[in-house]
């Protein structure tokens, strides 16, 4: 693969610092934010005495760890191996970090990208289940995933054995774009007999980890990598999982996020079902085909949603729209007032804007964001 260039917008150093203040461990969201406003930079929170830092509430233990890292000279070497993976690291401040992802509780500081993201990604859906999938499970992952990304719909999992697998292959095996969230760096596959599956999945989608290069895949990594793949979607579905799953996991972090939960309901008398069967007793959203999920997200025009936004990119009208309901949904004699827009003008890319899929209208003419 042809390396690809830094994501544009952050010097070089700056880049570097993000990178470093990711691999303190201690070191949150919340904490990076203090950093940032504090010191203006990462560059310069990383420089900064431990004094000044830890005024700012890094932890002692986080410190010791920062300590030992600028001595180690951590990160360095990190650009070139992804320069050598053909790969990128992606920070909050870069246009190509997952919109969706950032407005969840605790964001990773950076996201290593191996493959590409598209502006399409944001119409995606999580498919997850059991490692030890049963002739059932497998039959259905195929045939409901393989709808999903014919529809138009990218399928996101972790490249797990069992259902996670059987998800990404499925998506490719439709023509479908799929993101794999890992729970070690982007050049470590696990399990390695899923390499090639890694390999296809970069020509059609993406590996994606908040986890360095080099980094093993580790226990306490994986629910920390579940968090991001329901931050990076609309939904999770369920497919096959039993009490305890790792899968169950996903589910909890995309109700904390507030995404939907689908699940597919299963044999009661079969272990790998009472996960998805509980799921449903508690709310989810039974699932048996894939139009299930599309009209409940409302996409089953996605594909003509994808076609009008090749052809109709974006304009500051529209982008001015947009930015006004980030808060709260809004009637158009609202955005009128709000905008300094002419009624017809603006009556005219909210119709624009529901066609693309960026808006729904609410009724009485009242809008939110699709």
């Amino acid at each position: 693969m042809v390396a690809r260039p830094p994501a544009a917008g952050l010097a070089p150093d700056e880049r570097l610092a993000w990178i470093a203040w990711s691999g303190v461990a201690g070191v949150g969201p919340a904490t990076f934010r203090r950093l940032l406003e504090r010191f203006g930079s990462a560059a310069e929170a990383w420089r900064a005495p431990a004094a000044e830092l830890e005024r700012c509430g890094v932890a002692e233990r986080a410190l010791a760890t920062l300590v030992a890292k600028r001595r180690s000279g951590w990160p360095g070497g990190v650009i070139e191996r992804l320069a050598a993976l053909g790969a990128q690291v992606l920070t909050w401040l870069d246009a190509a970090y997952p919109e969706r992802l950032k407005q969840i509780a605790s964001p990773p500081i950076v996201l290593y990208v191996r493959g590409d993201l598209q502006p399409a990604d944001e119409w995606a859906v999580a498919v997850v289940g059991t490692r030890r999938a049963s002739v059932y499970g497998r039959d259905v992952t195929a045939r409901i995933v393989g709808e999903l990304a014919a529809s138009g719909v990218t399928v996101v999992s972790g490249l797990a054995r069992g259902i996670d697998s059987h998800a990404h292959r499925a998506a490719l095996d439709a023509g479908g774009r799929t993101l794999a969230v890992l729970g070690s760096g982007i050049d470590v596959l696990y399990p390695p007999e899923n390499a090639r599956l890694a390999e296809a999945i970069v020509g059609s989608g993406a590996l994606l980890s908040e986890l360095p290069p080099g980094t093993q895949p580790e226990a306490h990594h994986f629910p920390l990598r579940n968090r991001v793949i329901s931050g990076l979607v609309l939904a999770v579905l369920v497919v096959e999982a039993p009490e305890g799953s790792g899968a169950l996991i996903t589910a909890d972090s995309a109700l904390d996020q507030g995404r939907d939960v689908f699940a597919v309901p299963g044999n009661i008398t079969q272990r790998s079902s009472a996960g998805t069967n509980r799921l449903i007793q508690d709310g989810a959203k039974l699932v048996t085909c894939a139009r299930d999920v599309l009209e409940e997200l409302r996409l089953g025009s996605l594909p003509q949603q994808l076609e009008m936004r090749a052809l109709l990119p974006e304009n500051p009208v529209e982008q001015r729209l947009v930015a006004l309901l980030r808060e709260q949904p809004a009637h158009l004699d609202e955005l009128v007032r709000a905008s300094g827009l002419p009624t017809a003008e603006v009556s005219s890319a909210m119709a624009m804007l529901e066609l693309k899929g960026f808006v729904r209208a609410l009724g009485g003419q009242h809008y939110a964001l699709a």
